[in-house]
């Protein structure tokens, strides 16, 4: 068992146009919700409650809760709490999406590229889905990109001469994610009343010096830099080798740095009764 990584709002920021545009294609495939004016909406695995917030965009009057395990996270995500334009609240509290238990009944338990950090997460679906509403959803996007060179290289590097007796473990913490199919079938098995899953790939054109570095470091590589976190000149010397890496899987071109990255989606809504 690794510890939590230790996130870091002002980096995870950096390319927030690419990481916001798959929250928003989740957003236009959730149905309308049973609460009326004033739906009942968790975002599990919140960050720093920039998309969160994109929420009450959606249904302006709702009553919003972002959950997440990181104070890091949750105060960056602190300037968003308070009294929506629409009428509805927003606030952010602190929970762990691996024993994250609904002590209300909400109209959408939503979660935005979270859910790949905890092992089992689909066997919290069946918890999340009985304290829905009535016709309520649960809607979620994860990565799906983790044989990719950004990611396949860093589990290779981890797992190096050089580093894996300290980080042996660190890039392979994602083999807990579904395939499409499987999503599909767990939650149709659960007893939804509609289950629509997707994946999509997202060429990404992304700027500046080693950008894909740049991405990972707001992401996948937070759990090695937080095991390396008392020891800078190692931590600056894994830096360096993964860099060298993606300088050669992604090289620049005229126009940027082209990232494809995948994404899986699933929407599933309960039985009106």
């Amino acid at each position: 068992m690794h510890a939590s990584p230790t996130w870091d709002p002002h980096q995870y920021l950096h390319h927030s146009t690419h990481r916001t545009r798959p929250f928003l294609d989740l957003l236009h495939r959730i149905p309308e919700l049973p609460g009326g004016g004033s739906p009942r909406i968790a975002d599990i695995g919140c960050g720093p409650g920039n998309v969160t917030v994109l929420l009450t965009d959606r249904w302006p009057g709702a009553r919003v809760t972002g959950f997440d395990n990181s104070p890091e996270m949750l105060s960056a995500a602190q300037q968003y709490a308070g009294p929506t334009a629409g009428g509805g609240t927003l606030d952010f509290r602190r929970a762990d999406a691996a024993d994250w238990t609904p002590d209300e009944r909400y109209d959408l338990i939503v979660s935005n590229a979270a859910l790949q950090w905890v092992p089992g997460h689909a066997d919290r679906f069946a918890d999340w889905l009985d304290r829905l509403a009535p016709g309520g959803t649960l809607a979620f996007q994860v990565p799906g990109n983790f044989t990719a060179p950004s990611h396949a290289l860093l589990a290779e590097l981890c797992e190096s001469p050089r580093w894996r007796d300290r980080l042996d473990g660190h890039g392979r913490r994602y083999v807990h994610i579904l395939g499409p199919a499987g999503y599909l079938e767990r939650l149709t098995e659960l007893g939804c009343a509609e289950v629509d899953v997707w994946e999509s790939t997202y060429v990404q054109l992304l700027q500046g010096e080693d950008p894909v570095l740049d991405w990972t470091k707001g992401t996948a590589l937070r759990p090695v830099l937080t095991a390396l976190g008392g020891d800078p000149d190692a931590a600056r010397e894994f830096v360096g080798q993964y860099r060298d890496l993606l300088r050669k899987a992604y090289p620049p071109g005229p126009h940027g740095t082209v990232f494809p990255f995948r994404r899986i989606f699933a929407v599933a809504r309960t039985h009106a009764r």
